[in-house]
């Protein structure tokens, strides 16, 4: 029997991200405004839901160095997750999937370049962002019908 990360099923789509990170909050803003068919729901990785994902995929739950997708029980992180899901957004934002074909070393030192910097260029938030009521239908609760 396949065992499925805590408050996600089989067909959800689950975008991680860093709670405090400016950049990853802008990130959330954009996926809230372009996925009109609401494919993905985001989590906080400060969260408990979030904390509990980490854990199932043995991720670190203290420090936190890459944006996760998760599908299913399927993990993916850093230029794979961001791929996935831009690809998931439809036009023009799957183009960016050609980026694919860059080798995922290649790919993934850029990731990092930026990850690692993105408090220095982007700032930080002193604790994490709550959503807005007209949004939050759009971010993970603990939900135990799906474990």
């Amino acid at each position: 029997m396949v065992k499925y990360p805590p408050n996600v099923g089989i067909n959800d789509g689950v975008i991680l991200f860093d709670g405090v990170c400016k950049l990853c909050n802008a990130w959330c803003q954009f996926i809230i405004k372009v996925d009109r068919q609401q494919r993905f729901t985001l989590c906080s990785v400060q969260s408990p839901e979030g904390q509990s994902i980490l854990k199932h995929f043995g991720m670190p739950t203290n420090h936190f160095d890459t944006m996760l997708l998760v599908e299913g029980n399927h993990c993916f992180d850093k230029s794979d997750a961001f791929l996935n899901v831009v690809n998931k957004l439809g036009l023009p934002w799957r183009l960016l999937y050609l980026f694919k074909i860059i080798p995922k070393g290649i790919r993934n030192w850029l990731y990092d370049r930026i990850a690692l910097n993105r408090y220095y260029l982007f700032g930080q938030y002193d604790s994490c962002m709550l959503p807005s009521k007209e949004n939050e239908h759009r971010f993970l609760k603990g939900k135990s019908e799906k474990q």
